[in-house]
């Protein structure tokens, strides 16, 4: 008998009209979904009786259908868009908050993460400046982890057992740095789905890009077509590590730019 097996699906900002996004650059965009989008994902869900939870809700493997929805970096539509979306379906997340961006424009202030965190979900870590954590030196690479983890925990109340790593950027140094400051989890950009056997600090999860279908989304709620999009993301994860993160970042940005339609 197959292992239970839950994807853990990654959102970022949601876009709404007369709402400027927080960037504006391509390979930010692309991971942007409308308000709409969002919505009929998650009225996908609901209607086809799936269970969406949080991190550490899903890790105990309840019985029937469920997905894991996480949010990276903070963005204040998690709590003005994300959080109703979910509350009316009765569903919950984890929000993974970049804490040095915290009150700056387009962001969550302190008073709205506390809001969300009240609210019912949890929230976990994703750095202090979103920082590359494998360009970083052993001090760096710390105190991204270990002072974004107190940073939350002052203002929420409440421990944070919970990391993603930014730009999907991992190594086993990270691992072993997320292990010692105190985390119980360390969520990853490895497209797989997790069974009750995958290891708590190499949690795979999918992104939702902007342009996926609904029956496309379905699909990796189910598993399915993972592998070939597994197969695309290790061609991507060889030339960072062949061009380096930088030189990756701007030609990733040219080529979707020379994507972009002409006005």
């Amino acid at each position: 008998m197959p292992k239970p097996s839950i994807v853990f699906l990654m959102y970022h900002e949601l876009e709404v009209p007369h709402r400027r996004i927080c960037q504006d650059e391509p390979g930010y965009s692309r991971y942007v979904l409308t308000e709409a989008q969002f919505l009929s994902q998650i009225q996908y869900l609901k209607e086809n009786a799936w269970q969406a939870l949080s991190v550490g809700q899903a890790l105990k493997f309840p019985t029937g259908r469920s997905v894991v929805i996480t949010f990276d970096d903070g963005c204040e539509t998690d709590l003005l868009v994300a959080a109703p979306i979910l509350r009316q379906a009765g569903f919950t997340a984890t929000f993974f908050i970049t804490s040095g961006r915290l009150g700056t424009a387009g962001y969550l202030s302190f008073a709205q993460l506390k809001e969300l965190q009240e609210l019912g979900f949890e929230i976990g870590s994703h750095s202090i400046s979103h920082a590359y954590l494998t360009d970083l030196d052993d001090a760096a690479l710390q105190r991204e982890m270990s002072e974004s983890k107190a940073q939350l925990e002052q203002i929420i109340g409440q421990t944070v057992a919970h990391f993603s790593c930014p730009g999907g950027r991992c190594d086993q140094r990270v691992i072993q740095m997320a292990q010692t400051v105190g985390y119980q989890t360390l969520s990853t950009s490895r497209i797989r789905a997790n069974t009750t056997s995958t290891d708590h600090f190499a949690l795979g999860r999918v992104a939702v890009v902007r342009d996926i279908s609904l029956p496309a989304f379905a699909a990796i709620c189910n598993a399915s077509g993972l592998a070939r999009m597994r197969t695309q993301s290790t061609l991507r994860g060889t030339a960072k590590r062949l061009l380096g993160n930088a030189l990756y970042d701007r030609l990733r940005t040219k080529l979707l730019d020379s994507k972009k339609p002409s006005t």
